[in-house]
């Protein structure tokens, strides 16, 4: 089977993503506060990350190798650069030392420069006296490295315990405002939306979103952060090796560029084949007795396969897109940090740029070329993200919607008592141009029972779709009480009314809570009170547990005749005004329907009643009868006065 998927096959553009960010920022703007301590603290973590290379360039350039080189004036061309050695004269051990080997050096403030040809004549202990604050200079360096990790460590767990508490509290408002909204749609969106595509928008498309938030957000700002932070510390350090370095950028723009419309439409296809294989074995679970019945089986394998085909097409075409972008841009990173090695290195050897310098310029290039594959990487869950959120926020859109009151009639009082039901000049039709109804008019005077027959297709079921307002009548209106129903409010119109459906559904949970779904303040007592009402105790008694029966998804776990009483049960729990039957006793043997239809007498008695009856015994007990064919009200009147009119619903009768 295949549905119409609608709105999956909608193709939405960049300008919808733009909507997409401005819904989503409305979920998010109640945890602004957490969003911005969270920014705060991925600056601070930026800043840590930026030092650690720069700490390490000062350790190499300060401690590890400490030269200078000086141009000595009057000297050769050849020989025109010479290294010196920075002692610290304060110092003296160092004093000493020098003035021992009787060594030539230079001053400068406190510092003596030290020829480098020099040192190689003294001993090692004598080389760690003059490098002893070296040392301390490393083991202070190391000290601050460690300190920097462990003070990263500690911020970033709380920016991640930040967003993650944020997401989740994001996830959990969109899944219950979708589910709400969900709920409140009309009866006409569930006939072409299937049940898995629903699920899916609920469970996974929302669960997407998770990592939008917690992930996306946060990331991206640290990544934008230490980016324009590394360009700016490179710049600092040595601005013509950061232009060598920065000249991959603009394939690095263009590659992303080009691979995100292809990774958006992946995910998007991905999404569409999810719902549809979640449709396809929803399907599948509630049509399982006809399938195996009919010996379908193999069939629906071959129908799903296909579909799973599809869906693994789907997700090679994403792997595709992102197996070729995350390389490309591993194999420009490469290529950046070769050329800071080519140029930087020959700098070196040229003494215009220090290793120090070079070995931060490496760390650096290393470093800038992680946010881009991060950011790379976000953007596909960003792509994934929004292929979710469109779905998400088509239903959110979705203004169809329970119908609301139109007029200004808000008291219950006018619904205490039910005087009158009316159907004035109702036509109707599912489809536009194909009327189910057609100018239907009828009046139900308070505490009658009124029965509603005729072949099957000829709208007596969607009467009771019109009074409940599932559906809204084309034309024609219906008045309680001479009111038109569109002036009360839905709640309170449908809390006077009670309906039983010739299949009947049951939730999971015990027997005593599906009956109790009728009214919610109603008590165990009350529960069994309406079971004997309705002579039916003895009949719930034989389940495992009585009233306390725990029962599975739609009440499948207990007969079909037990199911429909205790959807009865349920209905009367409300006392309701109007009681709507669409041949609430098809579905039990004689025995019991003659004592539901004893009960159903006694309880419809001083109710105003609708019966749809597909078995014409079931009308005769009705005050009157109407009778329905191709959409038009044809006869009315009382069991004895239609058989007398010999038209009709004699025909019925006879046949």
């Amino acid at each position: 089977m295949r549905f119409d998927y609608g709105y999956e096959e909608e193709k939405l553009g960049k300008q919808y993503d733009l909507n997409l960010l401005k819904k989503l920022y409305l979920f998010g703007k109640p945890y602004s506060l957490l969003f911005f301590s969270s920014i705060v603290l991925v600056i601070l973590i930026t800043l840590l990350d930026l030092s650690i290379p720069y700490v390490t360039k000062i350790a190499i350039d300060r401690y590890i190798v400490p030269r200078s080189v000086y141009h000595v004036e009057n000297a050769p061309a050849q020989k025109n650069k010479t290294g010196y050695y920075r002692a610290d004269l304060s110092d003296p051990a160092v004093r000493e030392t020098l003035e021992k080997h009787k060594i030539q050096f230079k001053t400068e403030g406190s510092f003596a420069l030290v020829p480098l040809d020099e040192l190689s004549k003294m001993d090692k202990p004598e080389i760690d006296i003059l490098r002893e604050k070296d040392f301390k200079g490393v083991g202070l360096a190391a000290a601050v490295l460690l300190a920097i990790v462990i003070a990263g460590f500690c911020l970033n767990f709380l920016d991640t315990m930040l967003m993650e508490y944020a997401g989740q509290m994001i996830m959990h408002d969109l899944r219950m405002r979708l589910f709400t909204h969900i709920q409140s749609l009309p009866a006409a969106f569930f006939s072409h939306n299937p049940t898995g595509r629903l699920v899916t928008r609920v469970t996974s498309d929302v669960q997407n979103m998770d990592e939008f938030f917690t992930s996306v957000i946060a990331v991206v700002f640290k990544d934008i952060f230490l980016l324009a932070g590394i360009m700016i510390v490179l710049l600092g350090i040595n601005w013509k090796l950061a232009l060598v370095s920065f000249t991959v950028l603009p394939f690095v723009l263009f590659i992303s560029f080009r691979f995100s419309s292809q990774a958006r439409d992946a995910f998007r296809t991905l999404r569409i084949k999810v719902a549809e294989i979640n449709s396809k074995i929803s399907e599948t679970i509630g049509g399982i007795r006809v399938i195996q019945l009919f010996l379908q089986e193999k069939e629906n394998i071959r129908s799903f396969k296909k579909l799973n085909h599809e869906n693994y097409i789907a997700g090679m075409k994403q792997i595709q897109v992102l197996a070729v972008f995350m390389p490309v841009i591993e194999l420009l990173g490469s290529v950046s940090v070769a050329l800071v090695i080519y140029y930087g290195g020959s700098s070196v050897l040229s003494e215009k740029v220090t290793i120090g310098a070079l070995v931060a310029f490496i760390s650096y290039m290393k470093m800038f070329f992680r946010p881009i594959r991060d950011i790379a990487d976000k953007y596909n869950i960003l792509q994934n993200a929004m292929s979710s959120a469109e779905r998400i926020f088509l239903i959110l859109d979705n203004r169809e919607g329970q119908p609301e009151s139109s007029g200004k009639l808000s008291g219950g009082h006018y619904l205490d008592i039910i005087e009158s039901v009316e159907f004035r000049n109702i036509s109707f039709s599912y489809i536009p141009g194909e009327p189910v109804l057609r100018d239907i008019s009828f009046m139900i005077e308070a505490g009658r029972k009124i029965a509603v027959v005729g072949p099957t297709g000829t709208g007596k079921t969607t009467l009771l779709n019109l009074l409940t307002r599932f559906y809204e009548p084309d034309s024609g209106s219906i008045l309680i009480n001479g009111k038109d129903i569109k002036t009360f409010p839905l709640d309170l119109l449908r809390s006077k009314m009670a309906i039983v459906m010739q299949d009947s559904f049951l939730f999971s949970g015990t027997v005593g809570e599906n009956i109790a779904r009728g009214k919610s303040s109603i008590s165990k007592e009350e529960v069994e009170n309406i079971l004997d009402v309705l002579n039916c105790r003895h009949i719930i008694e034989r389940l495992p547990y009585g009233i306390d029966t725990v029962l599975s998804e739609g009440g499948k776990s207990i007969s079909s005749g037990e199911r429909q009483l205790i959807s009865i049960a349920r209905a009367f729990a409300r006392n309701p005004g109007i009681i709507m039957l669409d041949e609430a006793t098809s579905y039990v043997d004689s025995e019991t329907e003659r004592r539901i239809e004893e009960a159903l007498t006694k309880l419809m008695e001083g109710r105003t009643s609708i019966i749809i009856a597909h078995r014409l015994t079931t009308a005769h007990r009705a005050d009157r009868i109407i009778v329905f064919n191709k959409g038009r009200l044809i006869e009315s009147g009382s069991h004895e006065e239609l058989m007398k009119k010999t038209g009709f619903y004699y025909r019925l009768n006879t046949l």
